[in-house]
């Protein structure tokens, strides 16, 4: 008999008792329920396969902890709500770190109330030497980035006006802005860090 003909609840008891195909027959099961479960919280594949990753591995973990008497498939499946709005939560810590970063490297102020004013002698000069920072990252970017992150972050233009400009679509603007801003804000970890 194989292991996809046993009973839920015996490859529950299976894998709790470490049989591994029992955990790879409960995966192969409900791998694509779960999967369509999460997809609809994330525009990025890479996103999906690591909650999906992640929820069986935090379900296989507290296995034993599993009511056997309940059916699995809706215990799983809040494991892998809950892991993608954490995901969600994590992304968005990251996306706001890094928006505070390029902020700050570009003189602006994190409220969004424009450029700072009232600044210092001392203060013009970092913001001066952070700008002249930020040029060099931007420089440093591929052209698929830098084209679109000079239009936005020099010239200032908005959306519509870049994908005029450069004749794209103004979804790819959006998302080789968004990427652009991702690559500069590591760009400038990695300097702070060194």
């Amino acid at each position: 008999m194989g292991y996809l003909e046993l009973s839920e609840k015996e490859l529950v008891q299976r894998a709790v008792a470490g049989d591994q195909m029992a955990y790879r027959a409960i995966y192969q099961l409900h791998e694509k329920a779960i999967r369509g479960r999460v997809s609809g919280y994330f525009k990025w594949k890479a996103d999906v396969d690591d909650v999906v990753s992640e929820s069986f591995q935090k379900a296989f973990a507290n296995l034993a902890s599993f009511d056997l008497s309940r059916e699995l498939r809706p215990w799983l499946s809040t494991i892998a709500t809950r892991t993608a709005l954490d995901h969600l939560d994590r992304i968005k810590r990251e996306d706001e770190k890094k928006e505070g970063i390029l902020l700050k490297a570009s003189g602006e102020n994190p409220e969004g109330q424009g450029p700072l004013t009232e600044v210092d002698p001392e203060e013009e000069i970092i913001n001066g030497e952070n700008h002249e920072r930020l040029m060099g990252f931007i420089e440093e970017l591929s052209p698929l980035y830098k084209e679109v992150m000079v239009k936005y972050m020099i010239e200032e233009l908005e959306y519509e006006e870049i994908a005029k400009a450069l004749d794209l679509e103004l979804n790819t603007v959006r998302t080789r802005i968004r990427r652009g801003k991702q690559h500069l804000a590591e760009m400038m970890l990695r300097g702070e860090i060194e």
